[in-house]
């Protein structure tokens, strides 16, 4: 293994516990902070300053044509995607919050199959479809009381409307090129999405209940050092060494980090249904993409 390698294989472990701790810091953070506007805060710091350091680099800006895609990938990704997350998390399980999230593929998968062009769906992604679907109703089933909590609802719905809103983004970006660096793309959809997500937060009356306790600002602070710079940082100089189908694994690793960690710090519920669930939900996933792969190549892609 050379060194670059090394380091790589350390950027992608970094990768898998980072950011199966930011759904914990999200959870801390919004217990005491307005969610969109604490999720807005944290792009809108983290894009300028990311921002800054490329220029300084002598990356290029995104031509105009550019822009429109760039938002419109930005504010499903970020806005919808991560702002939901945090809205959903005001009365969700961090480790529960992971765990669904790993379903997205699922609607990555359908969104794409839904188009004039798109790849078809086959047995195999079908049956992992299915399986997904029994594996969330299962865990979802057994605790059946938290059904009836209307907060609780309202959570599994803003947090189903995010992972709506990144997969369509993630086709979106697909199947819409830009001519600019990723890294650049990268920042300046964190800049769209923050300042999105801030003026948001102000016309629903968020602004009032601005106020960081200890916790909610070590939560911040954790979030846009760790999670925006270093993770963030890591995982592009990762998939410049490694082969994403690898990189990818993360997905699995993240949940189970966020499942304990919300067991151990936050005393949140973790009993065999959820473990069992989570092994259904994760054994879907890894058949979704595995007849993904099989599709790409009878495509010849």
């Amino acid at each position: 293994m050379n060194k670059d390698n090394f380091k790589a294989y350390l950027a992608w472990v970094s990768i898998c516990i980072i950011w199966g701790t930011t759904y914990l810091a999200i959870r801390v953070g919004v217990k005491d902070m307005p969610p969109l506007l604490f999720a807005g805060l944290r792009w809108l710091l983290a894009g300028p300053i990311i921002l800054l350091f490329l220029k300084l680099r002598g990356y290029k800006l995104p031509e105009k044509k550019d822009l429109k895609h760039i938002a419109v990938v930005g504010l499903l990704l970020l806005g919808l995607g991560n702002g939901l997350v945090a809205f959903a998390e005001q009365w969700l399980p961090s480790g529960l919050t992971a765990l669904l999230l790993t379903t997205t593929p699922f609607w990555v998968v359908g969104i794409e199959s839904a188009l004039p062009t798109g790849p078809k769906l086959n047995l195999m992604i079908v049956s992992g479809l299915i399986l997904g679907i029994l594996g969330v109703c299962f865990i979802l089933g057994v605790d059946f009381q938290t059904l009836l909590d209307s907060s609780y609802i309202l959570g599994i719905i803003g947090l189903t409307i995010g992972e709506l809103g990144w997969s369509s983004g993630t086709v979106y970006s697909k199947y819409v090129k830009v001519s600019v660096h990723p890294l650049m793309n990268a920042t300046i959809q964190m800049c769209i999405a923050g300042l999105s997500l801030t003026i948001v937060s102000g016309l629903i009356g968020e602004y009032p209940k601005f106020h960081f306790t200890q916790n909610s600002l070590l939560a911040f602070l954790y979030l846009l050092v760790f999670g925006a710079f270093i993770a963030y940082g890591a995982y592009i100089y990762a998939i410049s060494h490694l082969p994403i189908s690898f990189i990818s694994t993360y997905a699995y690793i993240n949940p189970v980090i966020a499942l304990f960690l919300g067991w151990l710090i936050l005393d949140e519920k973790l009993n065999s249904a959820i473990i069992v669930g989570a092994l259904i939900i994760l054994l879907a996933v890894y058949i979704v993409k595995k007849g993904s792969n099989k599709q790409i190549k009878i495509r010849g892609v």
